[in-house]
């Protein structure tokens, strides 16, 4: 620069926000005019992807993640014995290069084909710390205290909580859509999305695909963000499907109004003049009202009954006596075989205590020593007994026959 004056170009060069060319009129670095370059290119990709889906399917995409994901929420909360809650979805196009950028944490990747009614997969992605305390509430735990790794018992709790949830999906979107529509049970995968190159094999790194984002919340033990990812001939054949199921509704034919009563009979209206008959011919008849003509130019006839007998309706009267039962034959059914079953005891436990037992193992039973046993006949309860030994065999003396009052209350 010259200690003199500005130029021209330098007063430019400053205005269009450029560095100031050296005396010998240098241009601008080649790294700059590359950045200037490549800046449209990332707006028209991000115009591409913008352009995939209109705002209409948007809206209907999202319709139709909030009314599924609702009844999942409700299937999830049985299976978790806590509330859960996925509120209002987001839905946006992205790629799934991008989401893992986005995302640079351990996910578990949930993939469910679909059978019947829609022809394509899902992806279902619940971040791995979420999916641990899923696999410790299915396992019988409180969640408040997770495995940190995820094993293959717990890869295969939250696989059955997907399996039911993404039903229920399935089940709900047959309702909209007005079809049936049926899933393959799920493939789960732990996959780090910050370094893992493939994510899933059914969509390409690069290829549109349609995010719908939710918030999960479980009664205090979760709350965060799972996605649902959709290729995008998917997510336009869902989209389709609930056109068509509302088109079809809104072209349903009404019911046909009640007919009109029919008015009365008036006379016909005067016939055109003709020529006056010969003085031989027979007399005409007597002029009468032509009767109402129905389809087709057929008369319709009137058909009024009369002279009807009507009487009240009679019947015979209750009879309040005790029925006899005829216990003639009741020998018929002697050797009929009954499955006699004396149950010493209940439990319950969880998956979890299920898989923890051994050889060796005790399990503790709801009765106490000495406490009488339930004798039961085909799976009704009968009687109560005690426990004796005869010949180094068990078996058991009846102390008490159950009353009718009794056997109910066990029904119950």
């Amino acid at each position: 620069m010259s200690d003199d004056m500005i130029s021209q170009e330098e007063i430019d060069a400053l205005l269009n926000g450029g560095a100031i060319p050296e005396a010998g009129g240098d241009a601008a670095p080649a790294g700059e005019s590359e950045a200037a370059v490549e800046a449209p290119a990332a707006d028209s990709s991000s115009s591409q992807l913008d352009d995939v889906l209109t705002d209409i399917e948007k809206d209907a995409l999202g319709e139709i993640g909030n009314i599924s994901m609702g009844s999942a929420a409700t299937t999830l909360s049985v299976l978790l014995g806590h509330k859960v809650s996925i509120t209002t979805p987001t839905v946006s196009v992205s790629t799934m290069s991008i989401i893992q950028e986005q995302y640079p944490m351990p996910y578990l990747i949930v993939e469910v084909g679909y059978t019947i009614g829609i022809d394509g997969n899902n992806v279902l992605a619940i971040q791995a710390q979420d999916a641990s305390i899923i696999a410790d509430l299915m396992m019988g735990g409180d969640g408040t205290n997770p495995d940190t790794e995820i094993n293959e018992i717990a890869m295969s709790a939250v696989g059955e909580s997907m399996n039911q949830m993404m039903g229920t999906v399935a089940t709900s979107l047959s309702t909209m859509f007005n079809k049936k529509i049926d899933i393959s049970p799920p493939k789960v995968n732990l996959i780090d999305l910050g370094n893992e190159d493939k994510v899933t094999e059914l969509v390409g790194e690069n290829e549109p695909v349609v995010r719908t984002s939710f918030r999960m919340e479980v009664d205090g033990l979760i709350d965060s963000e799972i996605m649902q990812i959709l290729p995008v001939s998917v997510a336009k054949e869902m989209v389709e499907s609930l056109t068509n199921s509302a088109q079809a509704e809104e072209s349903e034919p009404e019911p046909a109004p009640a007919p009109a009563p029919a008015p009365a009979a008036a006379a016909p209206a005067p016939a055109p003049a003709m020529a006056a008959p010969p003085p031989q011919a027979a007399p005409a008849a007597p002029a009468m009202a032509a009767p109402p003509m129905g389809g087709y130019g057929m008369a319709m006839q009137p058909h009024v009954a009369t002279n009807v007998p009507v009487q009240s309706a009679q019947f015979t009267p209750l009879n309040t006596q005790p029925v006899q039962v005829n216990d003639a034959n009741i020998g018929l059914i002697l050797d009929v075989p009954l499955q006699v079953t004396v149950e010493l005891g209940r439990t319950k436990k969880s998956i979890k205590e299920i898989l923890e037992l051994t050889n060796g193992s005790i399990v503790e039973l709801d009765k106490l020593a000495g406490e009488p046993v339930d004798i039961q006949v085909n799976g009704k309860f009968l009687a109560k007994g005690e426990v004796v030994v005869i010949d180094e065999n068990f078996g058991v003396r009846i102390t008490e026959i159950a009353s009718p009052a009794e056997r109910a209350a066990k029904l119950q």
